[in-house]
């Protein structure tokens, strides 16, 4: 099956990687700079899996259709990376975006048509360092992906089939909707709560309120799940609620590491869709609404500095 990878960084670049290592067909499309550097050094990978420097195919533009596109880019850059890989989609492709939260998927189903875009996301702690190396910074790397309608089940199996060499144990998931939305649920919550906070998990529960903030902002994430026909099951939530109240865990959200570092965030894709959910539900999520309100102020700020 030929493979198509929309960019080649810590996501498409380890994934995609793993693949190449493997003997997968697979293409990367890339920015003119990252195929230069992939042609000088090839792909370059390290982690607890073992390290990888792998030759792999970059093209900068697409002419004809591939069987299967991986779409990993950042939330904001959706509109463009749908035009990007647009030549790529035939009328047998299919299109497995692996981005966070799930508004995307009525982007792609009005560009490509929904019996074309699947379902899937990502768990995996996974950055490029300057120098283009991707850096897999712990023994995380859970792939899911599924069918979202019944008819697209045979192909979900053939893609899953051909990921598999990878061996990063894709997960061909019999209700990937409910996967999906349980992850926004948490990556929701922990963002909200590092980001609104300024601090990992570790540093809010030293906060006397802390553990209590972090279980209501939990709770009122996954009410607007259930509101959209996916309540988190009760293992995911207990699972959840243990690890954003880990007394000493430095952890931080991703959102809160790109406002550190001045980067543009994904807080409408993930804060502002679920906060705009629970109003269309009328639910009430005054701590979703608080943290989304940050992050705008937040951005609002930045434009300012940086005109």
């Amino acid at each position: 099956m030929r493979l198509l990878i929309l960019g080649a960084g810590g996501i498409g670049g380890y994934y995609g990687g793993r693949l190449a290592a493997a003997g997968a067909d697979v293409t990367f499309l890339v920015r003119e700079r990252r195929g230069a550097q992939l042609a000088r050094d090839g792909l370059v990978l390290t982690s607890p899996y073992g390290d990888v420097t792998q030759p792999v195919a970059a093209v900068t533009a697409i002419d004809g259709p591939f069987d299967a596109v991986l779409l990993s880019c950042k939330a904001y850059d959706l509109d463009s990376a749908a035009e990007a890989i647009a030549p790529a989609v035939g009328p047998d492709t299919l299109v497995l975006p692996l981005l966070n939260g799930v508004r995307h998927l009525d982007v792609l189903d009005a560009r490509f048509g929904a019996e074309r875009v699947l379902g899937g996301s990502v768990h995996i702690m996974v950055t490029m360092a300057a120098d283009g190396t991707i850096r897999h910074l712990n023994k995380l790397q859970r792939f899911v992906m599924g069918a979202r309608s019944e008819p697209q089940r045979e192909a979900a199996a053939r893609l899953h089939a051909a990921l598999e060499p990878g061996g990063f144990k894709p997960e061909l998931s019999p209700d990937v909707m409910q996967d999906m939305w349980e992850k926004f649920t948490m990556l929701a919550t922990f963002a909200g709560l590092t980001c609104v906070m300024r601090a990992s998990v570790g540093q809010i529960m030293e906060a006397e309120e802390g553990a209590e903030i972090a279980a209501a902002l939990l709770a009122e994430c996954a009410s607007v799940a259930a509101a959209n026909g996916h309540p988190p099951r009760q293992p995911f939530l207990d699972q959840s609620l243990a690890m954003l109240t880990t007394k000493g865990s430095a952890a931080t959200a991703s959102m809160l590491r790109d406002v550190e570092n001045g980067f543009r965030t994904e807080h409408e894709h993930i804060l502002g869709d679920l906060r705009r959910r629970a109003r269309a539900a009328g639910l009430a999520t005054p701590v979703l609404a608080v943290a989304f309100a940050h992050m705008q102020a937040h951005a609002a700020r930045q434009a300012a500095e940086n005109a």
